[in-house]
């Protein structure tokens, strides 16, 4: 069976070709292009060389599909696939939006109502109190709940002039910058946008934000599969994807969904693992108690079904509720049953996504094309 195909697998593979005279292997002397594209199990790239003319350019192409073949899967569609290029002819990479940001998670489920704007929002307090950089991104855009739970709904961002450009300054409260379209509309008018509007929208919110230094970036995406999405893993190289989900059937049907796209191989953005909210409810009078109202451990049956990390399970406890109608997340106090259980959630996420750093090279935004 082959192999999951990446980018790392490939450079790592190419590492074995050693350009003639040298001694050098070709990824050690920058003769790889970051254009490395992966389409199913067909691999694309070019190798910098010094000259048009240069003796050894089908040698040692030949020797870097061997290496593939041999090093990375022998399934891998390569031949014919590497292409020479002079070093006049790298194309000049546009800059990488937000540089200095180290981890961008997507917060995302497969239907609405589950309860994946309060689970960003006390997991970005949670990794704030815990020390962490923290930036947080409303993306959904028809119905931005972020303001509300962080009580800065009256808040209205500033332009600040950095190098010349004009640049949208975050919100910050509690540890955690944040921008949302909330912030620009009336927040009792409805938003009536078509898809490619609402998307120019996010993007302005990522490329024209000053977000500055971040250990992690969390976007709420919009529940479902849509524009939006797509919008947004074009627009930026996500680290991986973190699902919410509640117990019931109906809600895994669609958690299934929402990861079956990131991991498809068009877009091939990496599982963090799983949330199950509202896995139980625990009555304040009775705390030993445990009702599964929405069925018990449906999530978690999920994530041991696709081989998937189970994050946490958070209860359904009124004080999660009226602290995100208060907009003071019950993240916010570590010394509550709720609140230690946010924290160990960002400890587990943290665990995720230096496993997947560790392991994986760094997810490129994609190329998707409609069709």
């Amino acid at each position: 069976m082959s192999v999951k195909v990446y980018p790392k697998l490939i450079i790592d593979a190419l590492r074995n070709v050693r350009y003639p005279g040298t001694g050098k292997d070709i990824v050690e002397m920058g003769m790889v292009s970051d254009d490395i594209h992966i389409e199913g199990n067909k691999v694309s790239l070019s190798i910098i060389f010094e000259k048009q003319n240069d003796p050894f350019i089908k040698s040692v192409i030949k020797a870097s599909e061997t290496a593939i073949l041999t090093f990375a899967d022998s399934g891998i569609d390569i031949k014919g696939n590497i292409k020479p290029i002079t070093k006049q002819a790298v194309p000049q990479a546009p800059p990488k939006l937000l540089p200095q940001v180290k981890n961008i998670i997507a917060i995302t489920s497969g239907k609405g109502g589950v309860g994946k704007s309060t689970v960003t929002a006390n997991l970005a307090v949670a990794l704030a109190k815990q020390g962490y950089k923290v930036g947080l991104l409303d993306a959904d855009i028809f119905g931005p709940s972020i303001p509300k739970m962080f009580d800065v709904e009256d808040s209205q961002p500033f332009l600040e002039l950095i190098e010349e450009k004009e640049m949208i300054v975050p919100v910050e409260k509690y540890g955690v910058k944040l921008l949302s379209i909330g912030f620009f509309v009336k927040k009792e008018s409805a938003i009536v946008w078509r898809g490619a509007m609402a998307g120019n929208a996010l993007k302005q919110l990522i490329a024209d934000a000053n977000w500055g230094d971040l250990d992690y970036f969390l976007i709420d995406f919009p529940p479902g599969t849509s524009d939006i999405h797509l919008t947004l893993v074009q627009t930026l190289g996500i680290t991986g994807a973190v699902v919410v989900s509640t117990p019931q059937a109906v809600a895994l049907a669609d958690a299934r969904k929402g990861i079956d796209m990131f991991t498809n191989e068009k877009v091939n953005v990496p599982i963090l693992g799983l949330i199950e909210n509202m896995a139980w409810f625990t009555p304040a009078e009775l705390p030993e108690n445990k009702y599964y109202i929405f069925g018990k451990d449906g999530a978690k049956q999920l994530a041991e079904e696709l081989h998937i990390a189970l994050l946490g399970q958070i209860s359904i406890v009124q004080s999660i509720r009226e602290a995100g109608d208060n907009g003071a997340p019950v993240a916010l106090d570590e010394n509550t049953i709720t609140g230690a259980a946010f924290a160990t959630l960002a400890d587990n996420l943290v665990v995720a996504v230096d496993k997947r750093n560790e392991g994986q090279a760094p997810t490129q935004k994609i190329d998707v094309q409609k069709k």
